[in-house]
């Protein structure tokens, strides 16, 4: 592949992530309308035509292992590993 195919690539993925972007911030933005609109009213869960939309409560328990290196760094480090990966970029 020649130079100016992959600057042409380039572009037109710089071109593609700017959409993704702006594409991402609208969705997100329909989404908060939603729900606001349904915190308003108090609900968790509604019906819109077809659509049954739920908003709720989800509690989950995480391992802080942040906090586990703080007291048991040793043990910590016993069972870290090593993992490779390759990262790709363009600057």
């Amino acid at each position: 592949m020649s130079e100016k195919m992959i600057v042409n690539r380039i572009k037109r993925l710089q071109e593609l992530e700017r959409e993704q972007e702006a594409t991402a911030k609208k969705i997100e933005a329909l989404k908060a309308e939603i729900k606001k609109d349904m915190e308003s009213k108090g609900l968790e869960e509604m019906k819109a035509g077809s659509f049954l939309v739920r908003f709720t409560r989800v509690i989950t328990a995480r391992f802080d292992s942040k906090a586990f290196k703080a007291e048991h760094e040793g043990l910590y480090s016993q069972y870290m590993k090593q993992t490779e990966s390759r990262r790709f970029s363009i600057a």
